[in-house]
């Protein structure tokens, strides 16, 4: 017997045949345990997926958007391992749909805070994350950003489509460069250290970072940087350039409101590639508004996707990407395989390679 599941499509009563194969598929055999997919994954771990794997049945959401909540709750049912999105939130009502024998979540990203960690902890399931391999692509993001920004990227961009660019000018869309400046990082952590160590060749003058305590081994990753431990005020008020690459929890909540940006300097290039929750939008709105800012970068925001109406997307200085920080395929697909690994270590009962508590 083949011990590996062949794929069928799944036919809810409620959905006519030909619609639901346009949504999910399900591979099936006699084996006992059961596996939730709740996306398709980038070509060569999507491969994988469709050759299956030994004593596991998988249930995977085949149309490439996010799955719909009743259907997240209907195909958890029965699951021992779930393998979802950053879009896809896991809490006390899912884990009660998948039933008493889940025993691992594994989401194919580093954040977690679209998963209830006490209710996985109380049922004694697993968390698996991928950590180190989104560095760079999310690195490369964040310095893309803090250029495009700097040098008024949207602005020069919309004079060439709008037909407003006229004859040169030596004060025209003069934007700011990195030389002889300060930067400020809040999250000195590996995207953090590889911002920093990207910004170092544009001639930055010294680094500002700010974080739940000082790292001086970290800080010699940086070699040959001037880099210094800083409170949060003194970083907002001294950086010429603000990073944010910290991870969004209770304390980082909103932590960039209209009273912090009151303090930034008027000229500050403001990059938020980390989690949109971590500045309360309003706030920034209001900070726009009154040219409190030079000009702002952001891959992350509240809600995603960002309504098209959004005042945000009014402002000229304001660039706004639909969070693509980690959007490469060696990246995307490097995070899918350590799903993939986590999650099919905690449906074996194995630990798993990369916990979100290591």
């Amino acid at each position: 017997m083949n011990p590996f599941p062949r794929i069928i499509t799944k036919v809810p009563s409620s959905i006519p045949t030909l619609l639901a194969k346009r949504h999910f598929s399900v591979m099936t055999t006699a084996q006992r345990q059961k596996l939730l997919v709740t996306r398709t994954l980038p070509l060569a771990s999507q491969e994988r997926i469709e050759r299956g794997f030994e004593g596991i049945d998988i249930v995977q959401w085949k149309e490439d958007r996010t799955i719909p909540r009743s259907e997240l709750l209907s195909l958890a049912k029965g699951a021992d391992g779930i393998l979802c999105l950053l879009t896809d939130k896991i809490d006390a009502e899912v884990l009660d749909a998948a039933g008493p024998q889940l025993k691992v979540v594994s989401t194919v990203s580093v954040g977690y805070d679209h998963v209830n960690v006490p209710e996985l902890e109380k049922r004694n399931i697993v968390l698996g994350i991928t950590p180190g391999v989104l560095t760079e692509a999310t690195a490369d993001t964040t310095v893309l950003l803090v250029l495009a920004a700097a040098r008024r990227l949207r602005e020069g961009m919309d004079a060439v489509l709008q037909g407003t660019w006229g004859t040169w000018s030596p004060t025209w869309l003069l934007g700011s460069q990195l030389t002889d400046k300060t930067v400020g990082i809040v999250g000195l952590g590996r995207i953090g250290v590889a911002v920093a160590k990207r910004l170092q060749a544009f001639g930055v003058q010294k680094f500002l970072y700010q974080g739940t305590r000082p790292k001086p081994e970290t800080e010699k990753e940086i070699p040959g940087a001037r880099i210094e431990f800083s409170d949060l005020d003194r970083l907002l008020r001294e950086s010429d350039v603000i990073c944010v690459c910290c991870a969004l929890n209770d304390k980082t909540q909103n932590m960039f409101n209209y009273e912090a940006f009151s303090k930034m300097k008027s000229s500050v290039v403001f990059v938020n590639t980390a989690r949109g929750g971590i500045v309360e939008q309003p706030g920034l709105i209001r900070a726009l508004k009154e040219g409190k800012l030079g000009s702002v970068g952001l891959d992350v925001t509240v809600p995603e996707p960002l309504p098209t109406d959004s005042e945000l997307l009014k402002f000229p200085n304001c660039i706004v990407l639909p969070h693509i920080g980690s959007g490469t395929l060696e990246t995307r697909t490097a995070m899918s395989e350590i799903a993939i690994e986590n999650v099919l270590s905690g449906i074996k009962g194995e630990k798993i390679p990369h916990p979100y508590n290591a």
